[in-house]
């Protein structure tokens, strides 16, 4: 076990090689970080730390994490609001001195490294959330299970577009990304990048039976946006995997999900 830092909205614990966050109950955070109850970030995995005055008597240490190395934060796409920043812990400004030491320490952890900060990580280092997830937008109701995304429309939100084209099932392997648009702004939606897509840019998510749309009430940051970073994720290891598995005769997108898992 490794040194303890306890903040008002979360506890970061530093091992040799990485630090252990934990949004414990009762804490004053976001119910993003309730539901994430912890995460283990590699110093790998972090390009660098900002510490910064907080409001109201509260000193901010943040670890910045490094492009392409998490997947959360990849999918929000800087989306997030400050109360759901899973790299905030907010202490109180008298414990400036102790926040400097730390913050000193996470530096020369990420320096002893050797990477260029400014480079993205060749792959996710930071674990999503584990599947199977879903969550309930205002169309139709989006679940994964590991291998496959699917909507089931409700007759009550989709629209005439959805229900022709029916119930839709995507496995990670067909997939080559996603869009998540936050539900806290106009236009919330989670929306699929299928690999047959060609390129094209598709139309009004209501009507693109590749996304599900979001509304007060439905998507909830907190339900939508791990389900999207355990898909990124996910897509992340089947994109991997794929040529080799070709190598060893396996062609069909089918075989390359399984064998991904």
């Amino acid at each position: 076990m490794g040194d303890v830092l306890a903040g008002s909205n979360a506890v970061w614990e530093f091992d040799a090689d990485a630090v252990l966050i934990r949004y414990e109950r009762g804490m004053r955070n976001s119910k993003l970080l309730q539901v994430l109850g912890q995460r283990r970030v590699p110093y790998a995995a972090l390009s660098g730390v900002e510490l910064a005055p907080g409001r109201r008597g509260t000193l901010v240490l943040r670890a910045v994490p490094r492009p392409g190395a998490d997947p959360l934060m990849e999918a929000a796409d800087g989306q997030l609001k400050e109360a759901a920043d899973p790299y905030r812990l907010v202490l109180p400004a008298a414990r400036e001195p102790l926040a400097e030491q730390w913050a000193e320490h996470l530096l020369t952890a990420i320096g002893a490294l050797g990477a260029d900060e400014d480079e993205p990580a060749p792959r996710h280092l930071v674990d999503a959330p584990a599947p199977p997830l879903s969550f309930k937008a205002y169309d139709g109701k989006a679940s994964f299970d590991g291998h496959t995304v699917s909507f089931r429309w409700f007759w009550t939100g989709a629209s005439t577009a959805k229900w022709r084209a029916g119930d839709q099932h995507f496995p990670v392997a067909e997939l080559t990304g996603l869009d998540w648009r936050s539900p806290e702004a106009l236009g919330g939606h989670l929306r699929l990048l299928p690999r047959d897509g060609g390129g094209r840019r598709p139309g009004s998510a209501d009507d693109d039976p590749t996304a599900v749309v979001f509304g007060l009430g439905y998507g909830p940051v907190h339900e939508s946006l791990p389900l999207a970073a355990a898909v990124l994720a996910a897509i992340q290891r089947a994109t991997r995997s794929r040529p080799a598995l070709e190598r060893e005769g396996y062609s069909r997108a089918a075989d390359v999900d399984d064998m991904s898992a």
